[in-house]
C-alpha cells in the first residue's frame, strides 16, 4: 500500500465518494488539508468570506441536486463555532453537509491552546456525527462513516475534526481499495401498502401530504404517478413545494399558518383521511393538534422511526424511505386500478381545483410605494417553470410562499426549520454550483440580505451568477407583525437618513443603500419604485446577469408596512389584504378565478 499524509487520504476519498465541491476559507490548522486539495486538484473550492457563509453555500450545493453533498472547511476554533447555525440548518431540513475543521494538536487539546475549542461536544446535538480524530489511522473510517451515516436513514451533516498533527501524519492507504460503505434504506412492506390504502380507500376525501423526503428520495415522479392513480388531491409542505407541479390538476394547495394557500386550507379542513409521507408534520404547517387531527384519520410514512408519533400518534404508522414506501403503494393501486376496485374520487379532486378558483389572494396593485404582493405577480410573469427559487425566512418568504409559482423538485430551496436570517445569498451561491447554467432567483427582505451581504463577493470573484430580488421595507416586518400582539413597534424600524444615499427621496430615507453596497462588492443591482418597472428591471437583470456573469440585485421599495395573511389555527388565518374578486386582480394565479 502507499504511504500517505492523512490529508490525502481524504481528499482521495472525498473524490471517490463524489463530493467534489467545498466551500470555506483555510487558515493555520487546516493548512495540511488544503495543501492535499492543492496537490491532487479534482477538488473544487469556493472562497467564501465568512465560515458560517461558507456552511450554508455546502447546504445550498447538496439540496440544488439529488446525491449532492456540500463540503465545507474552516479552521480551528472560530471557525467551527461560526459553521454551527449551518449545521443546525442543515440538520433541520435532513440535508447531508460534511464540515471539516482543523484542531490544535492533540497534546494540546486540554492545555487551552490558541483557538483550540471543543467543537465536537458543541457540534454533536446538531449533527449525524461530530467527530475529533485523535489517532491517524482512524481517518480514512471516520471520513467513510461519516458518508455512510449522511446518506443511511433521515439525512443530515457530519463533522469532523482535525487536529493539526493527525493531519500531518502518515499511514498506509490504498485508495483503489476503498469502497463506499452500503446505505441502508427501511422499505415499507406489501403489507403495510395494502393496510394505508385500504384506509385511503375507505375514505370520502382523502388527501396526501408531501413532505420534503419526497425530495431527499428523488421520488417526485412516483408521488405525482400515484396521485394520478388514485385521483386523489396533494398537498405539499413547505419542504415538499413541487413535488407535485403547481400548474398539475390534482395539486391542492399548501397548508399551514402562515405559507399556506386560503384554498389549502379551506380543501383540508373539509378532508377525511390524510396519508403523510416523508413530513414531519410542521408547528406552522398543522396549527394546534386538536383542530389538525379532528375528524379525519392519518398514515404517517417517515424514513427516521423516532419520527412516527413525535407530533401526534397516526392511526397507522410505516418506518419506510418515502421513494421505496411510494414504489410499494404504486404496485398495490396499479393491482387494483387492473382490477376495478378503486373508488372514483373525480368530484372530491374537483371540488379542490374549484376552490384554487375562487379562493385567491390579490396580487396587482398599483400603489407607490409598492405592495410586495405586486412583486410576485411580476417574478410569476418574469421567471418560468425552470426557475429555481431560493429564500429562507420572514415577510418576504411567507408572502412568496403564498404568491409565487414552483413547478417540480428542487425548485423551491428554502431553510425551511431554522430559517437562519443571512442564508438566502450564501446558499444561492452554492445552488448556482449545483446548478450551472440555470437560472437561480434568490428572495430576501432587506434584514436577510443585510446579514450576509459580503458574500456577493464570492460571486463576483467566482462568476457566480444569479438574481437576488430583495423587497425592501426597511423593517423588521415579520417581527414587526408579530409585535401587533403585544401593541409595539420596538427596534423592528431600519430606517435612518443615510447621508450618503443617492436618488428618490424614498430611497435616502431606507437607510442603507443596497445598490451601492452591491455595486462595491463587484456586483451589478437596479433599484425599482414603481411597479411597472419590475418587469423591465428583471429582464435587464438577466441581460446583465448574461454579461458579466456576476449576481445582480434587483432591489423592489416598499411601503414601510404591510401585514400578510397568517394566524393560529388553519380556519382563522387573517387575510389583512382584499382577496381577489376579478381574474384582472390575480392574473398570474395559476387557476383563473371563476367568475
Amino acid at each position: 500500500m502507499a504511504k500517505m499524509r492523512t490529508v490525502d487520504a481524504i481528499v482521495a476519498i472525498l473524490e471517490k465518494e463524489g463530493a467534489t465541491e467545498a466551500f470555506g476559507l483555510p487558515g493555520a490548522a487546516i493548512n495540511p488539508l488544503y495543501s492535499a486539495m492543492k496537490a491532487h486538484g479534482g477538488i473544487r473550492h469556493t472562497l467564501a468570506r465568512h465560515v458560517e457563509g461558507a456552511s450554508h453555500m455546502a447546504d445550498g450545493y447538496s439540496r440544488a441536486k439529488a446525491g449532492n453533498i456540500g463540503v465545507c472547511l474552516g479552521t480551528s476554533g472560530p471557525a467551527g463555532t461560526d459553521m454551527i447555525t449551518g449545521l443546525y440548518a442543515a440538520q433541520a431540513d435532513s440535508i447531508p453537509m460534511l464540515c471539516f475543521t482543523g484542531q490544535a494538536p492533540v497534546a494540546k487539546l486540554h492545555k487551552e491552546d490558541f483557538q483550540a475549542v471543543d467543537i465536537e461536544s458543541i457540534a454533536k446535538p446538531l449533527t449525524k456525527m461530530a467527530m475529533t480524530i485523535l489517532e491517524p489511522g482512524q481517518v480514512p473510517g471516520a471520513v467513510q462513516k461519516a458518508f455512510q451515516l449522511m446518506r443511511t436513514g433521515r439525512p443530515g451533516p457530519v463533522l469532523l475534526d482535525l487536529p493539526f498533527d493527525v493531519q500531518m501524519a502518515q499511514i498506509e492507504f490504498d485508495i483503489d481499495a476503498y469502497e463506499p460503505l452500503a446505505v441502508e434504506k427501511p422499505r415499507a412492506t406489501r403489507k403495510q401498502a395494502e393496510k394505508a390504502l385500504d384506509m385511503l380507500t375507505a375514505a370520502e376525501r382523502p388527501l396526501i401530504v408531501a413532505g420534503g423526503g419526497i425530495i431527499n428520495a428523488d421520488a417526485a415522479d412516483k408521488l405525482v404517478e400515484l396521485a394520478e392513480l388514485l385521483n386523489v388531491p396533494v398537498v405539499p409542505t413547505l419542504m415538499g413545494w413541487g413535488a407535485i407541479p403547481d400548474d398539475h390538476r390534482l395539486m391542492a394547495g399548501m397548508v399551514g399558518l402562515q405559507t399556506s394557500h386560503k384554498y389549502g386550507n379551506a380543501t383540508f379542513l373539509e378532508s377525511d383521511f390524510v396519508i403523510g409521507i416523508g413530513n414531519r408534520w410542521a408547528n406552522r404547517h398543522t396549527g394546534s393538534i386538536e383542530k389538525y387531527t379532528a375528524g379525519r384519520k392519518f398514515v404517517h410514512i417517515d424514513i427516521e422511526p423516532t419520527q412516527i408519533g413525535r407530533v401526534f400518534s397516526p392511526d397507522f404508522g410505516i418506518v419506510s424511505d418515502a421513494g421505496l414506501a411510494l414504489e410499494a403503494l404504486l404496485e398495490v393501486a396499479r393491482e387494483r386500478e387492473a382490477a376495478g376496485t378503486l373508488p372514483d374520487y373525480s368530484a372530491w379532486a374537483e371540488s379542490a381545483q374549484d376552490k384554487r378558483g375562487r379562493m385567491q389572494r390579490k396580487t396587482h396593485y398599483d400603489n407607490v410605494p409598492m405592495k410586495p404582493f405586486r412583486v410576485y405577480e411580476e417574478m410569476n410573469k418574469s421567471f418560468g417553470p425552470e426557475t429555481t427559487y431560493v429564500t429562507t425566512i420572514g415577510l418576504s418568504q411567507i408572502a412568496g410562499a403564498q404568491l409565487l409559482h414552483v413547478f417540480g423538485p428542487r425548485k423551491w430551496i428554502n431553510a425551511g426549520q431554522a430559517g437562519p436570517l443571512g442564508w438566502t445569498g450564501p446558499a444561492a451561491l452554492g445552488v448556482v454550483r449545483g446548478k450551472p447554467g440555470e437560472t437561480v432567483v434568490a428572495l430576501s427582505g432587506d434584514y436577510d440580505f443585510q446579514f450576509m451581504i459580503e458574500e456577493l463577493a464570492v460571486g463576483a470573484q467566482f462568476q457566480l451568477p444569479y438574481i437576488h430580488v430583495v423587497v425592501n421595507n426597511s423593517y423588521l416586518g415579520l417581527i414587526r407583525q408579530s409585535q401587533r400582539g403585544f401593541e409595539m413597534d420596538y427596534h423592528v424600524s431600519l430606517a435612518f437618513e443615510n447621508v450618503n444615499a443617492t436618488g428618490s427621496e424614498r430611497a435616502q430615507g431606507y437607510g442603507v443603500d443596497h445598490v451601492k453596497v452591491a455595486e462595491g462588492l463587484g456586483c451589478k443591482a437596479i433599484r425599482v419604485e414603481h411597479p411597472e418597472d419590475l418587469g423591465p428591471a428583471f429582464e435587464k437583470a438577466r441581460a446583465l446577469m448574461a454579461e458579466y456573469k456576476v449576481p445582480v440585485v434587483v432591489e423592489a421599495m416598499l411601503e414601510r408596512v404591510t401585514n400578510i395573511a397568517m394566524g393560529t389555527e388553519l380556519d382563522n388565518v387573517v387575510e389583512f389584504e382584499d382577496l381577489a374578486e376579478r381574474r384582472e386582480d390575480a392574473p398570474t394565479a395559476i387557476v383563473a378565478l371563476l367568475d
